[in-house]
């Protein structure tokens, strides 16, 4: 099992997927990263031999912000923009959609489960006598 900026890369994924389990390192990254060391895409993480592993572990190191550092830098991003009370800035604060989505209906995933009692009840229609 590869372990790579202190993550622990799945055994059996090719070493092009298992590398974007990498907090900041998505596939073109990925790709990039095992172009350069002349890596085989097709390669399982369970493959590798130490050297491979010591190579892809130097390269994303010197060249790529990743996992704590990475978040960090996210964190004072939102920070920076909270504090220059901008529009992005307040969203956030508040919980809310950042990037222009409609919040009427859905964005349940940054607003969280629907409160109770907020939703409007039917009004209940009275039977004739």
């Amino acid at each position: 099992m590869a372990r790579i900026e202190g993550v622990n890369l799945p055994s059996n994924k090719r070493i092009e997927y298992g590398l974007t389990y990498v907090f900041g390192i998505g596939l073109p990254t990925s790709q990039h990263i095992l172009k350069k060391l002349h890596i085989d895409f097709n390669k399982r993480v369970k493959d590798l031999t130490d050297a491979e592993v010591a190579a892809i572990e130097k390269e994303v190191s010197a060249s790529f912000k990743t996992e704590g550092e990475k978040r960090k830098e996210i964190m004072l991003d939102i920070k920076r923009l909270q504090e220059i009370g901008s529009y992005r800035g307040a969203r956030h604060k508040r919980g809310l959609p950042a990037r222009g989505q409609r919040t009427k209906t859905n964005a349940r995933t940054r607003k969280g489960p629907r409160k109770a009692g907020s939703q409007i009840t039917l009004k209940k229609v009275v039977a004739k006598k």
